[in-house]
């Protein structure tokens, strides 16, 4: 069975995005733009290269508003709906992956997201969206964050689109101002939605605000839907890193050991703690909970993955925790091991270096102890 399926986006000032956007999309039957108020060449090429585009500013910004009304601006004949943003690309195939998995009842397709990618192409923070659907009982909500919510009549219908993916490339410049006011819109107008709570309270923590960071994020965790233990070790290690901002420690250190016994078996809330020891010197805090991250065995697949949880980062906080405590043997393997996950950088073949030389030093004063 033959499926009528566009792609729709909202974009503003994206042209740098273009040309690899469209030549993804082209296996789409239609490619619908709702351009919020672009001042470069967005517009041009895009209807250039065959997209419908719709001109519409806003005011004040939403980002679910826009999206709505991109998704009310496609036919009543389109079958299934494919949102993107004009900083992702589809890996080529993905029309025929979803035509031969859709179904006549479904209704929202999940597929894998490649948030980031390393210089060759492999992710290094990868997760799960669900932002192919049908194309009507959907809407978008919150003012920032948004996501679909489905309002169809009966259950919803969905599934995972095996080899659909899709990698994203992200603009590092753009400016994330808009982000606080609109969290703090969103919090406002859902109180009780513990994402949106744990999203504000993150985005105090970006922007310095400690205090109001640690008072949201306290209350993310009071909320009744705050379950998810990831999520919860996240928010407690944003509030020990508010009161080191603040320059509590006794506070942060608190906070930190909160978030390791939270999620014990995600190597995340043991970076954060193995941070604040490395910043106040405490090494045998660090070496300690170094070691027990690196018995996790696979990284979390969750969109709160960090990629250098399963890098160099715990060998090289673990090496040098183990050279102060005069483990020298120790900080050589873990040196080593440091520089084969970031092979060729400087430091790291230093700190190789020094605990050769240490570990040298130790078998000659052990010697000169014996002889």
């Amino acid at each position: 069975m033959g499926y009528n399926i566009w792609v729709y986006a909202i974009c503003k000032d994206e042209e740098k995005f273009v040309d690899q956007w469209m030549a993804s999309m082209g296996e789409a039957d239609g490619v619908l733009v709702l351009d919020t108020g672009s001042t470069d060449h967005t517009v041009q090429k895009l209807r250039g290269l065959g997209a419908k585009v719709v001109e519409k500013t806003y005011d004040p910004w939403r980002f679910d508003h826009a999206r709505n009304d991109a998704l009310m601006l496609l036919g009543d004949d389109v079958d299934i709906c494919v949102s993107t943003d004009l900083d992702e690309v589809l890996v080529p195939g993905w029309r025929a992956l979803l035509e031969e998995q859709w179904q006549p009842c479904t209704n929202r397709g999940h597929f894998l997201y490649n948030y980031s990618l390393d210089e060759n192409g492999n992710p290094t923070r990868q997760f799960q969206r669900e932002k192919i659907h049908s194309r009507h009982g959907y809407i978008w909500a919150n003012p920032v964050h948004e996501c679909l919510k489905y309002t169809g009549d009966g259950p919803e219908q969905d599934l995972f689109l095996k080899g659909v993916v899709l990698n994203h490339y992200p603009d590092t410049v753009k400016s994330r101002f808009q982000y606080l006011p609109l969290l703090e819109l969103s919090a406002a107008e859902n109180p009780q939605d513990d994402r949106t709570v744990f999203w504000l309270g993150r985005e105090y923590y970006f922007n310095y605000h400690y205090d109001e960071a640690i008072k949201t994020l306290k209350g993310h965790l009071q909320l009744p839907g705050a379950k998810w233990g990831e999520e919860r070790s996240a928010s407690m290690a944003y509030i020990g890193k508010s009161y080191m901002g603040k320059g509590d420690q006794k506070s942060a250190r608190q906070w930190f050991l909160r978030a390791v016994a939270e999620s014990p078996m995600t190597r995340e809330s043991y970076l954060s703690l193995v941070r604040f020891g490395y910043a106040i010197k405490d090494w045998a805090l660090v070496y300690a909970y170094c070691k027990e991250a690196l018995k996790i065995p696979f990284p979390s697949t969750s969109y709160l993955a960090e990629p250098e949880c399963f890098g160099h980062a715990f060998y090289d906080y673990g090496s040098i925790a183990a050279y102060h405590l005069g483990l020298m043997p120790e900080a050589l393997v873990l040196a080593r091991q440091a520089l084969s996950k970031k092979p060729g950088d400087l430091r790291l073949e230093n700190n190789v270096s020094l605990a050769i030389n240490a570990v040298a030093q130790q078998f000659r004063e052990a010697g000169d102890a014996n002889g």
